[in-house]
């Protein structure tokens, strides 16, 4: 199941930085939670959490983007968006690169950041709804028999049940029967859906 509680998490060796950001974050019901460097973000962080993650670039010990690649290293798909001083705009350009959704020059307008937040929950949701039907689709498969996951093959390649039957040496109505079981299993309505879904997962992982 989805977790739809969304967390907006501020990291920034600035006291008064991050208190202005969580207060700004909890004026539009959002929930903010601070951590004063990216070692103690790190010691918080959970997978599984919900949100964004909003760090400034430059900070003593680990810095904005070994913060960034640890969190690569670690698979996380938390979006991210960049703080950033004049001098660490090269730095945060990097972060760009490296899959960050975009950065804010400090000082920055509320407006802005509250843009740039709004966008990067937008984000996540987005990742975590299709994740999650992913995982579905995936554990769908795994209770089709190998017959059906081998007409599966046939019909999102555009076969007919009459040529499938000519390729698996069985009658029609068999593959009807299969075809049938496919759909009712995998939870979809038509085989052309059935087929974008597939297709879509498949050129994701490629």
């Amino acid at each position: 199941m989805l977790e739809t509680q969304q967390t907006v998490y501020i990291v920034d060796d600035d006291a008064a930085v991050r208190d202005a950001l969580s207060i700004l974050v909890k004026s539009v019901d959002l929930n903010a939670v601070e951590f004063s460097s990216a070692d103690e973000f790190l010691d918080n962080y959970n997978p599984n959490n919900t949100g964004c993650l909003i760090t400034d670039v430059y900070m003593p010990g680990m810095d904005g983007v070994a913060l960034q690649k640890w969190l690569i290293d670690m698979g996380s798909q938390l979006p991210m968006v960049i703080m950033s001083g004049h001098g660490d705009i090269p730095l945060a350009v990097k972060m760009i690169r490296n899959g960050a959704l975009n950065f804010i020059e400090k000082p920055f307008s509320n407006h802005q950041m509250l843009e740039h937040i709004q966008h990067a929950l937008k984000i996540d949701s987005e990742r975590r709804l299709r994740a999650n039907k992913n995982h579905q689709l995936h554990q769908h498969y795994s209770t089709l028999t190998p017959r059906e996951k081998e007409v599966l093959e046939y019909l999102i390649n555009g076969e007919s049940n009459k040529v499938i039957a000519a390729r698996m040496f069985i009658s029609p109505r068999t593959i009807e029967t299969h075809r049938a079981n496919v759909l009712r299993k995998m939870s979809s309505e038509s085989v052309a859906s059935l087929a974008k879904q597939i297709t879509g997962i498949r050129l994701a992982s490629d």
